[in-house]
């Protein structure tokens, strides 16, 4: 078995037990699992030929995940720092490898009106329930990862795309609970849950994105040896 493959299987199984621990509502066990998940998740992205700015992305929300352990006002604005950090990582992917053709204008348009859309209803909603000296941070960090979202959808195709809008959807989870808003059972699983797939459809998506331009690449050079 290839290394790539044992990687991807200890990650899938670090995120099958986080998943049942917060489920079941075991923290220790969150805490021991949490940690493993982007490492090893950037591990096998650097197996796959992973561009860096994918790879430190992946290893900022690394640090986002172990700052997010604390429930200390400064470990959160420390880790929704990393994250940000990881957007714009995710930024200069999208710029530097994603294609400008990826999506027709008039698509790329309705996808700007929702997404903005989205963050200024978001925030509205959200504002009055904003501890005071978190509303301009989160509104910050709201417009970053919203240009994050978008631009995943714009440049690297439909399963990046995805992650970006999953992305979106497990920060603004985080962002009600912040808030005070009344919230499902075990809300720290759904958090996890569309996080998860969210980073692992940004990577998977871009390197599947990137292969499938290499592949034509490689087929006519193979053509022209033969």
């Amino acid at each position: 078995m290839s290394h790539s493959r044992l990687l991807i299987g200890a990650f899938g199984l670090a995120v099958v037990v986080d998943l049942v621990c917060l489920a079941a509502g075991f923290d220790a066990g969150h805490a021991l699992a949490k940690p493993l998940l982007m490492p090893l998740l950037a591990l096998w992205a650097v197996l796959r030929r992973a561009p860096r700015p994918l790879v430190a992305a992946l290893l900022f929300g690394w640090g986002g995940d172990v700052l997010l352990l604390s429930d200390a006002e400064p470990a959160f604005l420390a880790g929704m720092g990393c994250f940000a950090a990881g957007h714009v990582c995710y930024l200069a992917l999208f710029a530097r490898h994603g294609s400008r053709y990826a999506v027709p204008r008039a698509r790329a348009a309705l996808l700007a009106l929702g997404y903005a859309t989205a963050l200024v209803t978001t925030l509205a909603l959200l504002w009055p329930d904003l501890p005071a000296d978190l509303r301009l941070p989160v509104a910050g960090y709201s417009l970053l990862l919203t240009a994050m979202a978008y631009r995943a959808a714009l440049r690297l195709g439909l399963f990046t795309g995805l992650g970006g809008a999953l992305f979106l959807l497990s920060d603004t989870l985080i962002a009600t609970g912040v808030a005070d808003w009344p919230q499902p059972p075990r809300p720290d699983f759904w958090i996890m849950l569309t996080y998860v797939a969210a980073q692992v459809l940004l990577a998977g998506g871009t390197l599947g994105a990137l292969n499938a331009r290499r592949a034509p690449a490689a087929t006519y050079g193979e053509m022209r040896v033969a």
